[in-house]
């Protein structure tokens, strides 16, 4: 009931400013501009296989609070599924979009009766404070997060600062007012090894979960302040009530309750990864419980970071989903650092860095185009990154691969920090060592782990010495290239030459009579049956969640030699025009679930695909490109749950949108240039960091007029299919003029 009055107080004083604006005498009135947050949908994301959650953050936050269903199923990775109608509870951590899950960390649940925690829960229907929840009654809005808990009758609703989650529920007139913590709960295969609970006193709570599961030495350390005092206190130890103030088990819980006036209760919870005293240190000032204070700060802050780039088009629908996916740029990687600069490695020691450290590097994915976006909007977390990177090298001798919660989890192919590091340095990004980082990146790909020694003995992996033996190959050839290329830039013209040799890998792959890469034995043979559409997923198989079809283009360093690999331009566009014409059929038994989005056979729901539609401006042949670009824009993303056609993993899948939209992409991050596509806005403007602005107008836009007929930059004619970092650092115009129908000559010239 308390939920319906409060949104027609919510809506009332709108009607009467609307009624007061149209009754009135001044006819000069005009609507404010909407605040950009306001087209941002969370729930974008969190249907299909987008893996997203729709609680509470700030951009890049340390904490995620967040909703948990209570189900390990692989479509509940983020501990949410917008399909899902039961609530376990609300914890503090959590993954955006990726394809694994754990976290779901530091669980607590309002409740208006007293639960038995000594219920054994073998299933989620045995969770004893389960609630049924509707999506009518929940709302998401960047750094705020509601949901109506039915079997409860208690209105939870979450914000975030930096380091520190909020919560504010709202009982019943005259309800029980209670609080469980379950620190045993186990979801997203992560599982807790030791946990924690103590009462300090009447406000405030403390404790500390440690558990194995992707991140496999994962410690949290939080604390809690309530802002009514705590009048009696049940904690549980391993499932059986304990007494005392403190208990220490594997899976320890907690009830607290409250005096049932006043009916709301706000607690401010904040974690580290290194101790109690840093989780008391991380927790905002004197938490002084102001709720809707936080929520507006967290608003404002989210506007803030939307306005890195604003874009101007009539559909509101396209808007939405722009901002909601500049906004899921925004929420990995995640602060791990405390306020006072230490953090906890994976062999538990403790570090103490001037910077802020980063965790949940979801670097395979987002090479591709997210990193590349902060390095435009976020060029001060791009240097911490590394800075992070460099110090995780420091503690295992080798760059990360896929980094959370500090643990390395091994995730993937490649060593796709190598990219990253090295786009920064050529980019000019400041603030790292670059002598020490080159020499992370060549230690990194000398070593002998992960396939590298057969690497090294045979020029390719073959098939039969290591798993998926194509993408390793073409994607350790690419990071070789990274690093020949800032060999070459420190005057270490030996290391050039050697690695740039090693680049060439992906040619031994190469089979012309299929016109595909192909594993190969360490004899020279073809790894036989071939099936260009066969899949298996992550064992017996020589590609990476896909297939030869998706896995044959990745070769983002040399575009011109695998052209001429195909006998040309000519014989090469028919190929990649195959690829989207082709029939969709996936064959095999154990197929990746991550291939989805499919166009033919380009996946647009797993990143190899990603860069393979700008393929076709190295080609000549820059109208396909904007064809397929439109094509993929138009049928891959929506305004719906289920509006990414694959894991968002970390920010990659909005990322490909927010530049494709304006009409730009990273194809090669470490060239520093910027593949032209079909922009789909009248204008879209980045207000870069030096203080210029870069604006990108495309007249006569719409959904027919999808092909560039000409181009100007700064009032010049314009006519090549790329354009470079510093020229878009230097601010300027880039202006468009669009027509329904193909320019053929426009941009055929190709620029190296």
């Amino acid at each position: 009931m308390f939920k319906k009055i409060s949104f027609f107080f919510f809506v009332l004083p709108f009607i009467l400013v609307s009624c007061k604006q149209q009754n009135g005498k001044t006819n000069d009135f005009q609507e404010p501009a909407k605040k950009l947050t306001s087209y941002v949908d969370p729930f974008i994301g969190t249907g299909g296989h987008g893996h997203t959650y729709p609680g509470a953050s700030t951009p890049f936050g340390m904490v995620q609070v967040s909703p948990d269903n209570g189900v390990s199923g692989w479509d509940w990775c983020s501990g949410y599924h917008y399909s899902d109608s039961l609530v376990a509870g609300f914890s503090h951590l959590h993954l955006s979009g990726t394809g694994i899950g754990d976290l779901a960390d530091i669980l607590f649940m309002p409740v208006n009766e007293k639960i038995d925690l000594t219920k054994e829960v073998k299933e989620r229907e045995d969770i004893p404070y389960l609630s049924k929840y509707s999506h009518i009654d929940e709302t998401a809005t960047p750094g705020y997060y509601q949901l109506f808990l039915e079997d409860f009758d208690v209105n939870v609703e979450l914000s975030a600062s930096q380091r520190t989650a909020y919560h504010k529920y709202t009982f019943g007139e005259g309800e029980e007012k209670s609080v469980v913590i379950d620190l045993g709960f186990a979801i997203n295969w992560d599982e807790p090894t030791e946990t924690s609970i103590k009462v300090e006193d009447e406000y405030i709570i403390s404790g500390y979960r440690h558990s194995t599961g992707w991140a496999s030495n994962q410690k949290v350390f939080f604390v809690a302040k309530f802002s009514t005092p705590i009048i009696k206190s049940e904690l549980f130890s391993g499932g059986k009530a304990a007494s005392g103030t403190q208990v220490s088990n594997k899976k320890t819980s907690a009830q607290l309750y409250f005096e049932k006036d006043p009916k709301e209760l706000q607690v401010a919870v904040a974690l580290s990864s290194v101790s109690l005293e840093n989780a008391k240190e991380n927790l905002d000032g004197d938490a002084n419980f102001n709720f809707n204070d936080t929520r507006k700060q967290a608003n404002q802050t989210w506007e803030k970071a939307l306005s890195d780039i604003t874009v101007e088009t009539p559909t509101d629908s396209l808007k939405t989903i722009f901002y909601s996916a500049l906004y899921h740029t925004k929420l990995a990687p995640v602060i791990f650092s405390d306020k006072n600069g230490e953090f906890r490695l994976q062999n538990d020691s403790i570090v103490q860095k001037d910077f802020t450290a980063y965790s949940t590097l979801s670097l395979w994915d987002t090479f591709r185009a997210q990193n590349p976006l902060l390095t435009i909007t976020n060029p001060d977390i791009t240097s911490d990154i590394i800075n992070s990177m460099l110090v995780y090298y420091e503690e295992s001798g080798s760059l990360p691969v896929w980094t959370l919660y500090g643990n390395e989890t091994n995730t993937m192919t490649g060593y796709h920090s190598v990219p990253v590091i090295a786009e920064a340095y050529f980019k000019g990004i400041k603030g790292f060592d670059a002598e020490k980082a080159y020499e992370a990146l060549k230690a990194t790909m000398m070593q002998d782990d992960r396939n590298l020694k057969e690497l090294k003995e045979y020029g390719y992996i073959p098939y039969n010495l290591g798993d998926e033996s194509v993408t390793k190959t073409l994607e350790y050839a690419y990071n070789d290239w990274c690093v020949a290329q800032m060999a070459e830039a420190l005057g270490k013209q030996e290391d050039y030459e050697y690695f740039s040799e090693r680049a060439k890998a992906y040619k031994e792959l190469f089979d012309p009579e299929t016109g595909f890469m192909r594993g190969k034995s360490p004899e020279g043979k073809w790894n036989t049956p071939f099936d260009p559409k066969h899949s298996n997923h992550r064992v017996d198989t020589d590609y990476t969640e896909g297939n030869a079809w998706q896995h044959s283009w990745f070769v983002l360093h040399e575009p011109q030699d695998l052209i001429e690999l195909h006998g040309g331009p000519k014989p090469f566009t028919a190929k990649l025009e195959q690829l989207f014409t082709e029939s969709s059929e996936i064959t095999g038994d154990n197929t990746s679930a991550d291939i989805s989005g499919l166009i033919g056979q380009y996946a647009h729901g797993n990143e190899p695909s990603h860069h393979i539609a700008y393929l076709f401006n190295k080609a000549g042949q820059p109208w396909r490109t904007q064809f397929w670009v439109r094509e993929i824009l138009k049928t891959q993303y929506s305004t719906q749950p289920d509006g990414l056609s694959g894991n968002e993993d970390a920010g990659q899948m909005s990322a490909w949108y927010v530049f494709s939209s304006m009409g730009l992409y990273p194809f090669n991050p470490v060239s520093t240039e910027y593949e032209i596509g079909s922009p789909i806005f009248e204008k879209s403007t980045i207000k870069l960091k030096n203080g210029n602005s870069f604006k990108i107008i495309a007249n006569k836009v719409s959904e027919e007029n999808i092909y560039i007929q000409s181009a100007t930059l700064n009032g010049k004619d314009f006519n090549q299919t790329s354009i470079s970092h510093k020229t878009l650092l230097e601010g300027g115009e880039l202006v468009f003029e669009m027509g329904s129908t193909p320019n053929k000559d426009w941009g055929v010239k190709h620029k190296d």
